[in-house]
């Protein structure tokens, strides 16, 4: 099978997976999915739904229920275990903690496709890995313990392994978990780099879904009520996003493209002003539970300009320095 250009598809696939003295459980089925070349693809989901049984069903390391799971046409059934190797790597959320190992040794595991029987590197087995670790900007940590790097650094060194094992399809449970901010974007625009640069499908479970919602191509949506795909915008013009949460509390803003708490307004204002002032003033209130009206009489008036916010209610009026003065009291 030729590397390049490799088309996966899931096709009316159920999955689970064993358990000790009883019957195996199903946690997914009726699944219809694909992913092409160049794609970066988002499996979102509520927790324990299954995300995690797919990706590894996915990646051949346990059996399915049913249905099919087909790279190029071919059926994954079909593939020798080192062909697989060749063609799809996988990135968990395992925390390495192995001492002693360095960046350079856990990225040279990716290698191991295409090693000899005693797995020695050759010297281009070698440029391999440090150009994987060049890539994902650890130029320079090559001889640190993985015990002594951040989760970040820990999270890339990761991403590196999966490069240096050459894989057009490159599988990823969680790539951005217990990350912070910086580091959950950064992480998502390498992927999307690898995607378009190097044609490489790239599909990963996150929980990070207004990120996802900005940087991927495609979703993969597994609910209770039904499985979905497709772009971003289509899962949010069609309504599948509300489909994935058990809890009522919780909706998606079709307008602001996020999600959010339902909350019980308070009181209805209106907000005059313009530009950044107004937008997040408009975020600051809603967030506290106000109801934004336009045409409604409102309870009360807010005025947002420049460093300075002016709330009027009941006639009088009192000048504020900044959202959280408003906001504090408002309470």
């Amino acid at each position: 099978m030729k590397r390049e250009n490799i088309n996966i598809e899931l096709k009316q696939l159920s999955v689970g997976y064993a358990q000790p003295g009883e019957a195996p459980l199903e946690v997914l089925k009726n699944i219809n999915f694909t992913a092409a070349p160049g794609e970066m693809v988002a499996l979102i989901g509520s927790n324990g739904i299954g995300k995690s049984t797919l990706l590894r069903t996915l990646a051949a390391f346990q059996p399915w229920f049913a249905g099919n799971i087909q790279i190029s046409g071919k059926g994954l059934k079909t593939l020798h275990p080192k062909e697989i190797a060749r063609i799809m790597s996988f990135v968990s959320t395992e925390n390495i903690r192995v001492p002693n190992l360095s960046v350079f040794d856990l990225v040279a595991y990716g290698r191991f496709p295409y090693t000899n029987w005693i797995g020695m590197l050759a010297n281009e087995d070698k440029s391999v890995v440090y150009e994987a670790i060049e890539k994902v900007g650890l130029g320079g940590f090559e001889q640190r313990s993985v015990m002594q790097i951040s989760d970040g650094e820990r999270q890339r060194a990761m991403i590196a392994r999966a490069l240096a094992q050459d894989t057009p399809v490159i599988i990823l449970d969680e790539p951005t978990a217990y990350l912070d901010v910086s580091n959950k974007y950064e992480i998502f625009h390498l992927l999307q780099v690898l995607a378009v640069e190097k044609k490489k499908t790239i599909v990963l479970s996150t929980h990070d879904l207004n990120i996802a919602l900005r940087e991927v191509d495609k979703l993969w949506i597994v609910t209770e009520n039904g499985n979905y795909q497709g772009a971003p915008e289509d899962a949010v013009l069609q309504g599948w996003l509300n489909q994935m949460f058990r809890n009522e509390h919780v909706g998606f803003d079709e307008k602001e493209g996020e999600f959010f708490f339902k909350k019980n307004f308070r009181a209805k204002v209106k907000v005059e002003g313009e530009g950044l002032p107004l937008i997040w003033t408009l975020r600051a209130l809603n967030r506290k539970g106000y109801q934004i009206v336009m045409q409604v009489e409102p309870d009360f008036r807010v005025v947002a300009k420049e460093n300075s916010w002016k709330l009027i209610i009941s006639g009088t009026e009192k000048e504020f320095e900044s959202i959280y003065q408003l906001l504090t009291f408002l309470e």
